[in-house]
């Protein structure tokens, strides 16, 4: 069974690298965590500073350690400039084999296939080398551009669940999308 013990390997693409999220990515990710188009759609408490991201950053880190969770930054291979993060929330295999898919992209370079290049990399490595049968996908319902992304990439919309994720202020209603190895192997 996979298990990355804070081994976090890198990914390349044509057009961005996904890699290890160090505390030197904290300006860069504090930016994209609190570009304000961006931050409206993840389920993150606020980010007062650079320091908060660089904390952040840390944990998501130690998740990794305990493999509990997988986070790539995204990184253009043209300039190095770290543009956003995905990977997989958390994941079991005993009895499901399944994972729970996240990213979320600094708005500047909405529009422009990163995201896309980044999660199929992130998602050949989930069905390869993790050895998942389901992904999942999860998003705001006010997300559209959430939603199309996620059906682009092969996921299915398997429906609404009702006040599922609490704000800090309100309970909202997501998205929840599934993307199943042989679906993604056919496509």
């Amino acid at each position: 069974m996979y298990q990355c013990n804070g081994v976090i390997p890198e990914l390349k693409g044509t057009m961005v690298r996904l890699r290890k999220l160090t505390v030197d990515d904290a300006e860069q990710l504090y930016r994209c965590w609190s570009d304000e188009l961006t931050a409206k759609h993840l389920f993150l408490p606020p980010l007062n500073d650079k320091q908060d991201a660089a904390d952040l950053i840390l944990l998501l880190n130690e998740l990794a350690e305990s493999n509990d969770s997988i986070r790539w930054g995204i990184e253009l291979i043209d300039s190095g400039v770290i543009i956003g993060s995905c990977g997989y929330n958390f994941w079991q295999l005993q009895g499901a084999y399944r994972g729970e898919f996240g990213c979320e992209l600094a708005s500047p370079y909405w529009g422009q296939g990163y995201m896309g290049e980044a999660a199929s990399l992130a998602i050949t490595f989930g069905f390869q080398v993790m050895g998942l049968n389901r992904l999942e996908a999860f998003s705001d319902i006010q997300n559209k551009r959430g939603k199309r992304f996620f059906l682009r990439l092969g996921f299915q919309h398997e429906g609404v669940l009702r006040d599922y994720r609490h704000t800090g202020t309100s309970y909202v209603d997501v998205n929840i999308f599934s993307l199943l190895r042989k679906d993604w192997e056919c496509s």
